[in-house]
């Protein structure tokens, strides 16, 4: 299986993400950590808050279907695995950021600009499970390919 090196996208996403994070720090005064926000659109009661994380959730899914309508060619989907597999990493992903008190977009994005050492170390984990799980489902077990 080949990935393309495509660092002019890449590079744009990771500037909207960062420019997303200082602005809802600068506005709400929170921390764009998707799991925590969207954890607590989940809870009953909801919060007071409920109306700001709806539309960030919304938006989170607005973005990318807009961009699909409009260049269908940029985003290629294709699901290697069926629903059961994805329910269950659905669940480990909900589990870990739960256990790790909090998500990739929380500790990576957020905490590590913030030097938060636990968010540092929890970005360390994270990552080094990340590539573990790449090289052994590419080069040990050889699937994808």
């Amino acid at each position: 299986m080949t990935t393309a090196f495509t660092p002019i996208p890449a590079l744009i996403g990771g500037a909207l993400i960062g420019l997303a994070a200082v602005l809802l720090m600068l506005f709400n005064g929170r921390v764009a950590g998707i799991s925590g926000i969207t954890g607590q659109l989940l809870k009953w009661p909801p919060a007071a808050d409920w109306p700001w994380r709806l539309a960030f959730v919304a938006g989170l899914v607005a973005a990318p279907l807009a961009v699909v309508q409009r260049a269908p060619d940029m985003a290629e989907l294709g699901f290697v695995a069926g629903l059961p597999v994805m329910a269950l990493a659905g669940f480990l992903v909900g589990f870990g950021s739960s256990f790790g008190s909090g998500c990739t977009s929380g500790h990576g994005v957020c905490g590590i600009a913030r030097l938060s050492k636990r968010s540092i170390l929890a970005t360390v984990v994270f990552m080094t499970a990340g590539l573990l799980t790449v090289f052994v489902v590419r080069h040990v077990i050889g699937a994808g390919d």
